[in-house]
């Protein structure tokens, strides 16, 4: 064999190598970033359009598994609490124990421990957009649950008069929802609104699932590329042998 056929084969033999590496780091990520996700996130279908335009009716969306003590005000998360109903509910905190929530001031405005918020979330605004309701205070360990469609929607005002004056306790969570994943029109993840960051305990932070896609499409991405360069290297290395 001559020395450019020894430096091809050692050539091949290195392509066949590397190729090997990228398909098995490639499934490591995608393997490992789907069990994960699989273990931290679970899909819901959203039941009605109390919360669009954030979700709409029939979107399909993904909401990680959380403790209810994670939740923060602004979080749209899903429940389930036997008051409401006998199916999970998807609803946005706007108030955890303790807090003094009441609506409305004259531009149609909620406002949470006497600061207002500007809700960019909101389906509609202005003086006529959400009825109002007498200032109620938060019971400890409970969280005040609105939708973002405040004329189309059954959440805590209806509940004002109950024990809990419309709040449900934290271990009613199921999940927090952090994306969109159907329809693709509304493929996505949800923002963190701004407006509560000023009030005590601030907002949650992002869950894992862009770092996790990230994973599986990088893996993906390897698996196909390893698996594509391995029979050209090969065909390589026999190419200079002969």
């Amino acid at each position: 064999m001559t020395k450019s056929g020894r430096t091809g084969a050692s050539r091949g033999r290195f392509g066949q190598a590397l190729s090997g590496i990228a398909v098995a780091i490639g499934c490591v990520l995608f393997l490992g970033a789907f069990v994960m996700g699989a273990v931290l996130y679970q899909p819901y279908t959203v039941p009605t359009d109390s919360m669009d335009p954030t979700v709409k009716a029939g979107d399909r969306v993904l909401a990680e598994r959380i403790d209810g003590e994670d939740v923060r005000r602004g979080d749209v998360i899903v429940f389930q609490d036997s008051v409401w109903g006998s199916v999970p509910m998807v609803k946005r905190v706007v108030g955890t124990g303790g807090d003094k929530v009441e609506c409305c001031d004259k531009q149609g405005r909620l406002s949470v421990n006497g600061k207002t918020l500007q809700e960019s979330y909101l389906k509609s605004k202005g003086p006529d957009s959400q009825p109002p309701f007498k200032a109620t205070k938060v019971p400890g360990g409970k969280l005040f649950l609105l939708g973002d469609h405040r004329m189309d929607s059954v959440d805590s005002r209806v509940h004002l008069d109950d024990g809990d004056h419309g709040a449900v306790p934290r271990s009613a969570v199921k999940a927090r929802v952090d994306a969109v994943a159907w329809p693709t029109s509304g493929l996505g993840m949800l923002a963190r609104p701004g407006d509560f960051s000023a009030l005590p305990g601030g907002t949650s932070d992002p869950g894992p699932l862009q770092p996790l896609i990230v994973a599986v499409v990088a893996g993906a991405a390897l698996i196909l590329g390893g698996a594509a360069y391995g029979p050209i290297a090969r065909r390589a290395g026999r190419g200079t042998r002969g």
